[in-house]
């Protein structure tokens, strides 16, 4: 489904400020994995979603989805396959459209631009009504209204309407309170199985990296250092993620948040 072969990215190449983001990364994901990423800052997790979704060009590399090369695609189009969410909820929606109206445009209907059908309007009502938050009586309310874990969990919607060949979540629940980003996730985990998309999330919480999907990625300066499914990956706990990253980085596990966690 989805096969990056070698790429690497460096940032401010030749100059003081030189970084080298991914390196000589390799990675291949089935159809239908539903992969979790733990790293720390700087480990190359949001530059590997921008190379995925044509942010920038790689240095080298090649990047493959569903059969299709799209390297040099641009953005836009790549766009149409890949479905995003951020860890800000404010981004993904447009706050002075309605409801319906950001429904229509990731449904292909047209917006406020053209007449939304009785029936698009119905299939909205019922995907909204999957979320259990209300917002299916609320359609005509500015999404800028809504609170933080609605807009998400709209958002989600929005990006999985008609479904993606690939789903990035980038840390999707990070900014909403523990309840709220359970209900996201439990959202999340629901659509992704239902549509059985192919899916990369980003996470802070290892033992939310332990539960969901069917596979770990442990990701440090621009490399994998621990990959990891099936019954290893469920038998392993959150100490054995931490002794599995310092045996294949070299150095412990030094962010307090992801710890913590």
């Amino acid at each position: 489904m989805l096969i990056l072969s070698h790429i690497s990215k460096t940032f401010n190449a030749g100059t003081v400020n030189e970084r080298a983001a991914l390196s000589d990364f390799s990675l291949h994901l089935a159809p239908g994995d539903f992969v979790t990423i733990i790293g720390s800052n700087g480990a190359g997790k949001s530059t590997l979603f921008n190379a995925i979704c044509g942010s920038f060009l790689t240095d080298s590399g090649s990047i493959t989805l569903d059969g299709e090369d799209i390297t040099f695609m641009p953005e836009f189009i790549r766009a149409k396959s890949i479905g995003r969410l951020y860890q800000d909820p404010m981004r993904g929606s447009a706050p002075h459209m309605t409801i319906e109206e950001n429904l229509a445009l990731a449904a292909g209907s047209g917006g406020w631009f053209s007449h939304v059908s009785k029936a698009d309007k119905e299939r909205f009502r019922d995907r909204l009504a999957l979320l259990e938050m209300g917002l299916e009586d609320r359609m005509r309310q500015p999404v800028g209204l809504l609170s933080g874990g609605q807009r998400q969990a709209l958002t989600l919607l929005m990006a999985t309407f008609t479904a993606p060949k690939l789903l990035l979540l980038d840390e999707h629940t990070a900014a909403l309170d523990p309840g709220t980003a359970e209900k996201v996730l439990k959202i999340t985990k629901d659509v992704v199985e239902a549509d059985h998309i192919t899916t990369l999330m980003v996470t802070h919480n290892m033992q939310q990296a332990l539960e969901l999907g069917n596979r770990t990625l442990m990701m440090a300066s621009g490399h994998i250092v621990l990959d990891v499914g099936g019954a290893e990956r469920s038998a392993m706990t959150t100490d054995d993620l931490i002794a599995r990253f310092k045996a294949g980085s070299g150095k412990a596990l030094d962010n307090d948040r992801i710890i913590l966690s």
